[in-house]
């Protein structure tokens, strides 16, 4: 079993559902100004999903995913803004200029983790 890193669990805990050990989409859609729609494109669910069932496993799972990113690029950056900037704005060439945020959407949050690390140990990037 491995622990979670303490730098993610304070980035998430401002998603966090009041009360339940979810992530609150809403929240989350504020934060990274996203409208509800955009979300449940992003996470490939129903944009009725977003607001009537926001504890749906699949939408879950693509915001724990997210959130494991923008720890990670929080770590590289220094800031909070810069990453969330970065996670959504900034294309990377090594995944056909496509965004974190795109990217994760698509389920390659793993490839993003491994490239922020490369970045992180020196790698170009």
């Amino acid at each position: 079993m491995s622990a979670v890193h303490p730098v993610f669990m304070g980035f998430a805990e401002e998603f966090r559902a009041p009360g339940l050990p979810t992530i609150a989409p809403d929240r989350y859609a504020s934060v990274l100004k996203l409208q509800v729609q955009d979300l449940a494109k992003l996470a490939g669910v129903h944009r009725t999903t977003v607001t009537e069932n926001p504890t749906n496993a699949r939408l879950q799972a693509f915001l724990r995913d997210a959130l494991k990113v923008l720890t990670a690029a929080l770590e590289v950056a220094g800031d909070r803004d810069r990453a969330i900037y970065w996670f959504r704005s900034v294309p990377i060439p090594e995944f056909g200029h496509q965004t974190a945020e795109e990217l994760v959407g698509k389920g390659r949050a793993d490839a993003v983790l491994r490239y922020l690390t490369s970045i992180a140990s020196g790698s170009s990037g």
